[in-house]
């Protein structure tokens, strides 16, 4: 996989698309507990030449989580992600190279941070809104 419309035509056909931008598709997770988690892929040019692709999940607003208590479970519990402020929520997100990109390389790490901002959302808001 080494174009973003391959990615994109790889994300419509195997999962739940909500929304579709020029640079960016939403998706929808759907977990064995019928949990749902949304999911942003979006497509960043670092330096005007190397196309990477992010992947984000929110877990709450920033301002109603108690962000040390989350950054210390995300730091204890989490094998890919980090946790960033993107306007008012907090977000689980990994970046990863497009070019020479492989399926797994992409499907893996998607649905390990999706699960980590489901648990997150649940232990820290109580809810599954996002």
């Amino acid at each position: 996989m080494a174009t973003w419309g391959d990615l994109v035509a790889f994300v419509r056909s195997e999962f739940r698309v909500t929304r579709v931008e020029p640079d960016e598709i939403r998706i929808e997770l759907e977990f064995d507990d019928e949990r749902r988690q949304a999911v942003i892929v979006q497509r960043e040019v670092l330096d005007k030449r190397e196309e990477w692709v992010q992947i984000a999940s929110p877990c709450g607003k920033a301002a109603e989580v108690n962000l040390l208590g989350l950054l210390t479970e995300l730091g204890n519990a989490a094998v890919v992600g980090g946790a960033v402020v993107m306007g008012e929520y907090v977000v689980i997100r990994h970046s990863l190279p497009l070019e020479n990109l492989q399926i797994n390389e992409f499907v893996d790490p998607m649905t390990l941070l999706a699960g980590t901002a489901d648990e997150l959302e649940e232990m820290f808001t109580g809810g599954d809104g996002y």
